[in-house]
């Protein structure tokens, strides 16, 4: 059976590596992968950390993209990967213009689709956005959905999705997780040259860690996020490190309202790895990332989320994240609560994270293997 993987940022191709790296050992497949390059350094990162090399690579990065440019650079490219692949099965992951591309080419081929974390709702169609309608489409198009969770599942269920073609496995993003801490875990040199990454981290001061890069929180959003982080700074028991995002929309007035203030470090978009060693060292961590609310409660950390909703609802109600928003004084008045470290620090760092159980790609692939036998 010839699959062919398809995404184009770094979060789907942390999310996606631990399918790719079961599917190659498995016989049955032909399995081939092609990234569009929506995103491309930090692509490139994960790419490299997980030795993955593609087959196909569209490269459609260009400056000042735009949903339109990216939706339709990624299904001209796939057009030509299928006329020359033939795939039988496309393999997209979560809610990107790559994700819903690829299903869309896809589709106009009358090749299957299946979808990994499918199922996540806010049902709110401009947030997150683009995210929210890239899903729900992906889910009209896809034969097979992969659900990260039970309620997931029933998201789908509502909407008339045949039950045969749901498979509640967990997220794969707890799979790349907990590999990499092991990895971080058990090699001591890896920890060494972690630390000397980042020589400024002082063991004696709370860590803050911050990702704030949502489309939607654009503009007054990410400025009221930022005051609140100016707020914080002030205080001597913290120190508060930013990766800031490469697109302009954040980078420009990050820097503007950020540099060189006291106890705030922005750094560059991090390697995967580093980012989760970044995560073992935070308190508390404060972001609008998806992904992030999905890893954080592995690894005992309480997340805010600045955002006015959220598509993972799962750790909200498990008690491992809290929606907040982007007004500045609640997230000051939160951010404050967590550092106080009294009982909601306790009750939101150790909670158990409802996302998975490290074998979500397990689950995948051995589903691909029946329609192979089928």
């Amino acid at each position: 059976m010839k699959v062919l993987a398809v995404f184009g940022t770094r979060p789907e191709a942390i999310k996606m590596a631990p399918v790719i790296k079961s599917m190659i050992n498995v016989p049955a497949f032909e399995t081939k992968i092609c990234v569009t390059g929506q995103h491309r350094s930090m692509l490139d990162q994960v790419l490299s950390f997980y030795h993955i090399v593609p087959d196909y690579d569209l490269n459609i990065m260009a400056s000042n993209q735009t949903l339109t440019s990216i939706t339709n650079h990624a299904m001209q490219g796939l057009e030509r990967v299928f006329a020359t692949f033939h795939p039988d099965w496309v393999l997209v992951q979560g809610d990107t213009s790559t994700t819903f591309a690829a299903s869309l080419a896809a589709f106009y081929k009358q090749i299957s689709v299946a979808h990994i974390e499918a199922g996540l709702r806010t049902r709110n169609l401009y947030s997150p956005w683009p995210e929210e309608i890239n899903r729900q489409l992906t889910t009209r198009i896809a034969s097979l959905h992969f659900a990260p969770t039970e309620e997931a599942k029933q998201n789908l269920l509502a909407e008339s999705v045949t039950p045969d073609n749901i498979l509640v496995t967990g997220n794969t993003v707890i799979d790349a997780l907990l590999e990499t801490v092991k990895y971080i875990e058990t090699h001591p040199e890896v920890a060494r040259r972690m630390q000397s990454q980042f020589p400024f981290l002082d063991d004696k001061r709370k860590l803050i860690l911050i990702t704030s890069h949502r489309r939607e929180n654009f503009g007054a959003g990410l400025q009221h996020v930022c005051e609140a982080l100016l707020q914080l700074a002030e205080r001597d028991d913290v120190q508060i490190i930013y990766p800031v995002h490469l697109n302009p929309n954040v980078a420009g007035p990050v820097n503007q309202l950020l540099m060189n203030k006291e106890n705030i470090y922005l750094i560059e978009p991090q390697e995967y790895l580093a980012f989760v060693y970044l995560m073992m060292k935070a308190y508390v961590i404060l972001t609008d990332s998806g992904g992030v609310q999905e890893e954080a409660p592995s690894l005992g950390k309480p997340v805010l989320v600045a955002r006015d909703t959220t598509e993972r609802p799962e750790g909200i109600k498990a008690g491992t994240a809290k929606l907040i928003g982007t007004d500045t004084q609640t997230i000051v008045n939160d951010v404050e609560e967590l550092l106080s470290g009294g009982e909601l620090y306790r009750s939101m760092s150790t909670a158990v994270n409802p996302y998975g159980d490290g074998k979500a790609a397990q689950r995948i692939v051995e589903r691909l293997q029946r329609e192979f036998k089928h």
